[in-house]
Parts: structure tokens; sequence; C-alpha cells
């Protein structure tokens, strides 16, 4: 709600600052959830995704709301299509993520024949495999339409569609880790525990591109969100 309120007070798209886009991480992965709860009933999965989407939205409410001049970078069409759609996909490979961890722990819970906490409540390895499967097709499919739009708005400002900036650079990697997966998986049939401990993988490398990158390697990108 506060985003929006932001939106409409300002006319600008709310991720200028690491404040907003911490929020908007949060919000986004917490409409993604929903929609993943409605479409294969994993309730389970909150165990997971509310303290994700908790911990961001408290990381958030301790950073200081104060916006730089950005010169309506933020209100180009091509900008903005860019951040939602790599927001959607990382709240949906964030979520694989999650349903990779809990059949990790189904399958020791199996194996060990220890029916614990989680054994009684997660639904079988398969239906885990197929949603985490799920959310890497959608986080990927998102990805690649930010990452194409990214480099329409990087023509249209300066000048280039690539420039080797840092964060770039690990997009890149990461979208070629879950293009990997993707091709294993299709090709070589990686399913259950290896898709797993990819999809966990993955979603550290997106954790640095998001983060990481930000603080520790200089860019045009960290121009907002290190504010």
């Amino acid at each position: 709600m506060e985003l929006g309120y932001q939106f409409v007070q300002s006319g600008q798209f709310p991720a200028s600052n690491l404040h907003e886009t911490l929020s908007l991480a949060g919000w986004t992965t917490a409409g993604v959830f929903l929609l993943l709860q409605y479409k294969f009933g994993l309730k389970i999965l909150g165990v997971y995704a509310a303290p994700l989407i908790t911990f961001a939205m408290l990381i958030a409410a301790r950073l200081p709301d104060v916006s730089r001049e950005t010169r309506n970078l933020l209100n180009n069409f091509w900008l903005i299509t860019h951040v939602v759609a790599i927001f959607i996909g990382e709240a949906a490979l964030a979520l694989a993520c999650g349903a990779g961890l809990l059949y990790l722990l189904q399958e020791h819970a199996i194996k060990s024949k220890h029916r614990g906490f989680f054994f009684k409540r997660l639904p079988s390895l398969e239906l885990l495999d197929h949603t985490g499967y799920a959310c890497i097709v959608t986080g990927f499919t998102m990805l690649t339409f930010g990452l194409i739009t990214g480099l329409i708005y990087a023509k249209s400002v300066w000048g280039r569609f690539w420039s080797w900036d840092p964060k770039e650079v690990w997009s890149g990697i990461t979208w070629l880790l879950y293009a990997a997966l993707l091709h294993q998986r299709l090709t070589f049939g990686w399913r259950g525990r290896r898709a797993a401990i990819m999809a966990i993988i993955g979603f550290a490398v997106i954790l640095f591109t998001f983060l990481g990158v930000n603080f520790l390697l200089k860019g045009h990108h960290g121009e907002f969100t290190r504010m």
C-alpha cells in the first residue's frame, strides 16, 4: 500500500533506493506466493515464504526512504517493464528455492524414516518437484523478458545494449545458470534432489546479484539501489 501511495504522490516508480526495492521485493514475493498457493495449494511453503518476506520488509523499514533526483529515468516505460519483470521472476525463483528446501527436508525424512513435523505436513516429493519446476519456468521466463527490456532501455539511454556493468554481468550469469538447469532437466532428466540443490544455489546467486553487487562492485545500477 505504501508503495502505491508513493507512486501516486511522487509520480516516480518506487524503485529509487534500497528501501523501496526491498519493499517491492517483499510485496512481489507475497503476491507470487498467493498465486502459487492458489495453483498448487502448498500452504506449507508459507513456512519459508513468510520469514523471507518479513525479513525483507523489516530491513526495508529500517532503511531511510530518501530518493535522490533521478531525472525521470524511473518513469521510462522500458525501465518500469524491466524492473517489474525482474522482480516477478526473482520472486518465483525465490519460491523455487523454498520448494527445493522443502523437497530436501521431506526426502531426508523419508530416507531416515523419521516421521516428524515436515513428513506429516509436506506433500509428495513429486508435487514439490513439480512446483519447483513450475516456479523456475515462470521465473526464467520473466527473467528473460526482464533482461530483454533492460537491453532495450540501456540502448535508449546509454546508446548501447551492453556495457559490462557488474549488475549486467551477474544478471547474465544468473540467467545462464537457470538456463543450464532447465536444459539439464529437459535433456538429461535432472529432477528431484539435483534440481532442488540447483534451485537453492541459483537463489543464492540472485541474492548476490540483487544486494552484493550493489555494495561490493561499482556500476550504474547501484546508483539507485545503494541509496
